[in-house]
């Protein structure tokens, strides 16, 4: 071994290291994803439980073909074992959603999504007795900066009133799911990859969701073209797409820093509401936006 490449070695230039740049492209596009979900929860023309279930189960075709592809260039076939992580990761986004949805029905956009944005502080309180994983100091400063962001972002719309109390802590509860999901994704994929782990939890999720869904008695299939369009978009991008990616980048990204992801899938959100229903845009949203961008660069992952 030569003596610069020792060097490297000892200074922390490791294969994860490297692979910083694609995981985080991963885990930016995977937000952007995620965060065109509301459009088309809106068009769906079917209950809420409805749409989250056919969000999951409509992404399996493509999670299947991806992880059908991904095995075979490792030479190997799909593992269809339901591990504790995988299930608890299943078990976990069910949770995730089904109060989210709650949460959309008891309370405002606004509220829900603020309280939702709670996710990564869990994350970063659990990382460390939950899957033993530290968390450095510039991870907390960048997820103050982001919370603070988020605030500017969302608080102009936060409407507090007794009738939403219960929608606000179905909000809170969907952050304490969604954070529990990064920690079980993250183990999983110590010895999964991202397509298999996707896969196998969705199958979790999709059973949970459809008995919510039956129980709920809403509308269940949509009565025009742009409603079925609209669930396959659902099911293909923001879910085979989003999570599949959010998975690919936890195989190198820490679960502390992946879990800001949701404050970009917030910005992407914004945006999305802008662009196709005119809702405001204003100085102190976009503010906000640019300081979540600030706190993620700051929470990046260091090499020594």
């Amino acid at each position: 071994m030569s003596p610069s490449t020792e060097a490297k070695i000892k200074q922390g230039a490791n294969p994860k290291n490297l692979a910083f740049v694609p995981a985080f492209a991963a885990l930016v596009i995977g937000a952007i994803a995620m965060g065109a979900s509301p459009v088309f929860v809106r068009e769906a023309e079917v209950g809420p439980f409805a749409s989250a279930f056919w969000r999951v189960c409509l992404g399996l075709p493509v999670l299947y073909v991806w992880a059908w592809v991904e095995n075979r260039r490792m030479d190997r076939k799909i593992s269809w074992q339901f591990t504790i992580p995988i299930l608890l990761a299943g078990l976990f986004f069910a949770g995730d959603l089904i109060f989210w949805h709650l949460a959309i029905l008891k309370t405002t956009m606004a509220n829900a999504t603020l309280m939702a944005c709670l996710a990564p502080v869990w994350v970063a309180l659990f990382s460390g007795v939950a899957i033993g994983e530290s968390v450095p100091r510039n991870s907390f400063i960048g997820l103050a900066v982001c919370l603070t962001g988020a605030f500017l972002l969302l608080g102009s719309s936060y409407q507090l009133a007794p009738e939403r109390i219960s929608g606000d802590i179905y909000g809170l509860i969907t952050s304490i799911f969604f954070g529990l999901y990064f920690l079980a994704v993250r183990v999983a994929r110590r010895t999964h990859n991202g397509a298999e782990i996707t896969l196998l939890s969705t199958f979790v999720t999709a059973v949970i969701l459809l008995v919510f869904a039956l129980l709920s008695g809403g509308t269940m299939i949509p009565v025009t073209l742009a409603g079925v369009m609209s669930l396959m978009a659902l099911g293909m991008v923001c879910h085979a797409g989003g999570q599949g990616l959010l998975a690919l980048a936890l195989g190198s990204l820490t679960a502390a820093f992946s879990s800001l992801v949701i404050f970009v899938e917030a910005i992407a959100g914004a945006y999305f509401g802008w662009l196709i229903y005119n809702e405001q845009l204003g100085a102190w949203q976009i503010a906000g936006g640019i300081l979540i961008l600030t706190g993620v660069w700051i929470a990046r992952p260091r090499t020594r």
